[in-house]
Formats: C-alpha cells, sequence, structure tokens
C-alpha cells in the first residue's frame, strides 16, 4: 500500500509517493508558468495545475515504475489564498489570482477601515492582507461584474486538483483559515461574513478536517489518469500546515521554522489564540487543532540576493565561501545590523515600503561581517514573531527548522542562540508534499490520527543547542534591532516617492 503526495506550489507540481513505513520511494515535478498581465497582477490558469498533476502521474508510471493501483489514499498541499471561480458546469471563469497578487489593497483598506478590523478578527481571526481570498473576490466583484455573476463555485489552488480527481468541491480547515471568509475558532464559514458582505455560501465548497476522505477518484479522472477508482482522496491542507505535518510540527512546544524563500515561524497550539492587532495569522492546523503563523517575506532570498546581485555568480561554492567568511565574525557581527526588508514586510508590519538596510557599518568591517549580519537580520526578524507567541503565553520548547536555509550549520546556530531554543533537524527533506503523503495515510485509516502518524514516522537527525553568551549578546542586539523599523518606517515611505 502506497500512498500519493501531491504539492501544489507556486512555479511547479511536486508529486511524491510514500510508502506504509513512511519512506519517499519516488518524487517528480512538473513546472508551469505565472502570467504577471499588469504591475502587481499575479494569475495561472488553473487547467495548467491539472495538466502538470497529469503529466507527474503520467511520469510516475513511465518513469519511475510505480503501480497506481497500489496508491490506496491520495492527499495535498497547496499554495494558499488563490482564488479559483468556476461557473455552473465546473469551466474556469477566470484565470486563478495568486497569493502574491497585489491588486486589492483597495478592497483591502475596505475590509480592514470601513467594514472594521475589529469585526474582521471578531469573525474570522484575522485582518485583511491583499493575499487573501475575499479581497480578491470583492475586486472580481466590483472591475468584473459580468464575470461575478457567473461565479457559482469558488475554490483554492488545490481544491482544484481534488475537484478534477472526484467531481467534488471541497476544501479543508487550514486552507479555508487563508480566504477571510472562515470562523477559525469554530472551524466552519462565517455566517456573519456571508451575510455582511452579501456572499452566499452555496458557492462555497464544503469543508472537511485536512485528514477526511472527500471521495474517490471518479471514473473520468481514472480514465485520463490511470488511478484507481478505489482510491480515496484525502482533503490535504494548504502549503504551510501541511509542511508542519511534514516536520512533526503537530504538538504544544515545538516551533516550526522556515527558512525558505520567505521565512515562516509556526507554531501548533491546542487553543484558539488571537493576536489583538493581528500581526499573526490564527488558523487551523491540519492535525484537528490550530496554529499561529508568522511570515517575513525575504528570508533566504536576502541571503540569496547578497550572493547573486552583490557578490559573486550564485555558484554553491560561492555560497559557501561567503559563509566561511561569516563564520570569522563574531555573534554580533561587530555591531553590524542588517534589516530583511528587501520586499516590504508582513510580519509583525504588514508594511510593503519596508527597505532592506544594512545598519551600523565602519571602516573596519568585512565582508564576512555584513553576511553574518544578513544571517542574524533574519533571525531576529524571525523572532519578533517569537514575541508575539510569548505574548500569547504559547509554549515553546524546541525549534524544527526546513527549507533551503536550514543546510547551513552557522545558520542554525544563529537561530538557536537568537531564539534561546534547541534547533532539530528531522528525517524527512520533502516538507509540504511529506505532510500530504501522511494526511492520505491517516485518511485510510493507516494511523488514528495525524498526531499519531508524526510521532511513528518522524525523527530527529541532529541538534543544534544555544550557546549562553551568545544567547545575553543577541538579546542585547535584538534590543537595537527592534527599535530600527520605527526610526526608519517614515523615511522608507518617503525613499518611495523619491
Amino acid at each position: 500500500m502506497n500512498f500519493l503526495g501531491i504539492d501544489l506550489g507556486t512555479s511547479s507540481v511536486k508529486l511524491v509517493v510514500m510508502n506504509e513505513e513512511g519512506e519517499i520511494t519516488t518524487s517528480v515535478s512538473e513546472e508551469y508558468g505565472i502570467s504577471y498581465p499588469k504591475p502587481g497582477f499575479a494569475e495561472q490558469n488553473p487547467d495548467d495545475w491539472w495538466k502538470g498533476t497529469k503529466i507527474g502521474i503520467n511520469k510516475l508510471i513511465n518513469e519511475k515504475g510505480i503501480n497506481l493501483l497500489d496508491i490506496a489514499g491520495i492527499s495535498f498541499s497547496g499554495q494558499m489564498h488563490g482564488l479559483v471561480a468556476l461557473d455552473e458546469n465546473g469551466k474556469v471563469l477566470i484565470p486563478a489570482i495568486l497569493w502574491c497578487d497585489q491588486r486589492t489593497g483597495k478592497q483591502c483598506d475596505y475590509l480592514n477601515k470601513e467594514f472594521g478590523q475589529d469585526k474582521l478578527s471578531k469573525y474570522t481571526g484575522n485582518m485583511a492582507l491583499t493575499g487573501f481570498t475575499l479581497p480578491k473576490v470583492l475586486w472580481v466583484k466590483e472591475n468584473k461584474p459580468e464575470i461575478y455573476k457567473k461565479i457559482a463555485h469558488i475554490m483554492l489552488p488545490k481544491d482544484y486538483i481534488s475537484y478534477k480527481l472526484t467531481g467534488k468541491f471541497a476544501s479543508d480547515v487550514s486552507d479555508a483559515s487563508g480566504t477571510l471568509m472562515f470562523d477559525v475558532e469554530n472551524r466552519k464559514w462565517s455566517e456573519d461574513i456571508m451575510k455582511l458582505l452579501n456572499i452566499k455560501e452555496e458557492v462555497l465548497p464544503k469543508v472537511y478536517e485536512s485528514y477526511e476522505v472527500i471521495g474517490n477518484v471518479s471514473e473520468e479522472a481514472s480514465r485520463e489518469t490511470g488511478l484507481s477508482i478505489k482510491t480515496k482522496v484525502i482533503a490535504g491542507a494548504g502549503d504551510q500546515a501541511a509542511g508542519a505535518v511534514g516536520t512533526g510540527t503537530v504538538n504544544s512546544g515545538v516551533l516550526s521554522v522556515a527558512l525558505g524563500t520567505s521565512g515562516v515561524v509556526f507554531a501548533s497550539s491546542e487553543k484558539f489564540y488571537v493576536d489583538k492587532d493581528n500581526r499573526l495569522h490564527s488558523f487551523c492546523h491540519a492535525n484537528g487543532k490550530w496554529h499561529q503563523m508568522g511570515v517575513i517575506l525575504a528570508a533566504a532570498s536576502s541571503l540569496k540576493w547578497w550572493v547573486d546581485n552583490i557578490n559573486e555568480d550564485g555558484t554553491q561554492d560561492s555560497f559557501e565561501k561567503l559563509l566561511l567568511e561569516a563564520e570569522k565574525s563574531p555573534a554580533g557581527s561587530r555591531g553590524v545590523f542588517f534589516l530583511p526588508y528587501l520586499m516590504g514586510e508582513r510580519t509583525p508590519y504588514n508594511d510593503p515600503y519596508a527597505k532592506g538596510s544594512f545598519i551600523g557599518l565602519n571602516m573596519t568591517h568585512k565582508k564576512g561581517d555584513m553576511t553574518r549580519a544578513i544571517l542574524e537580520g533574519v533571525a531576529f526578524a524571525l523572532r519578533d514573531s517569537l514575541e508575539i507567541l510569548k505574548s500569547l503565553k504559547v509554549d515553546m520548547k524546541e525549534i524544527r527548522i526546513s527549507g533551503g536555509g536550514s543546510k547551513s550549520a552557522l545558520w542554525r546556530q544563529i537561530i538557536a542562540d537568537v531564539f534561546n531554543l534547541r534547533v532539530s533537524i528531522i528525517n524527512s527533506k520533502e516538507g509540504p508534499a511529506y505532510g500530504a503523503g501522511i494526511l492520505a495515510a491517516v485518511g485510510v485509516g493507516l494511523f488514528k490520527s495525524v498526531d499519531e502518524a508524526c510521532k511513528t514516522l518522524i525523527r530527529t537527525t541532529d541538534q543544534t543547542e544555544p550557546i549562553e553568551q551568545n544567547v545575553i549578546k543577541y538579546n542585547k542586539h535584538y534590543e537595537v534591532y527592534s527599535s530600527l523599523y520605527a526610526c526608519l518606517k517614515d523615511k522608507f515611505k518617503e525613499i518611495d516617492n523619491l
């Protein structure tokens, strides 16, 4: 018995096959493009996702020798927030508006200021951001009323794949949490939001827990893919929740830090918590609980920018050379600070005008100091989320770290020292796709719960303990770092208008 995890990313779909022992036996991926028709717009054709998924399944058969009859269950991880709009016949009405699309500033201002951030927080646990789905729905209503009238079904990106596989209009609680139409605390569509904004609930998909079966592969999908109609399809989760399952971040006390292009601090919790200023996202978790999440927009991409554009040629050798130089710089980078706001910032400031900055340079500083300052600046930016979690009294004892940046032993040590928590590496590198595989295994009954599956399958392979003298030093440096944004906030906006 095998399980298929499908991770529908922004640039590609990845498919992994997991066996009953939790081992990834093979994986394939298929890329697709993004359209940018206007500044700030980002769109994709949902049928490209389905085409890529079918090509991936074909590769599993013809290149990897997988017997699809052995696939007992399929589940998903997916890019969140994107708006997929279908007519009454299930046809795509407009290109999907993606999570990174920025066209909805006006709609967000309306929701936060006129409709009221307090109402949004009360009804959904979150504030309006341009990435979320509800502002996109309002944009279509205002700018394409003829399309809006034809909308019979609204869904999220990964749910379009489950629809094509089953014919069912379904979503899961973790992905629905990022729509701004979901009552996260009570795990259902918000009746108050539906009523106040005159959105019909019947256009929204039925919501399941992430590990629940939504149906079987349909006969039509079986003909298109070769999958068996006996194969169960499980709801799946948004990419961050699925990724947390893939790292075993399902219990209180375990914190997930993802050092990818962006950076994520993710805490699983037994209870529903909301930061009064909505600086963190409060979403349903894929294991039946909740999670709080902070996001910075330029984590490992800050280091990549430094390597690609300022220093060398972007090769692996140049990364390693710079990191070796950074190791020679002491904790604190001899007084150099880096603000990693190269793409603006999300948590905790929600400021698109914020700018990346080096502060504290003098004639004695070297390249290694600046490289280390970048690593520390990202760690400090992630600590902003940690401090909010502390204020909510969320339990934290250990970090599970993932993403490309986690390959650096130096960066892992800096994270351990800045957070003053043990940093652990786990046995799987597949993240969200692996989480989807685990959800599929739970859905077909191999495990009684997501928590049991993670406890059984996920193991720690390496640990980094905080160094006490560095912790003391970084606490002092963080006090300075956390004051810099307020000093520069107004100037960032002025720079943008020059």
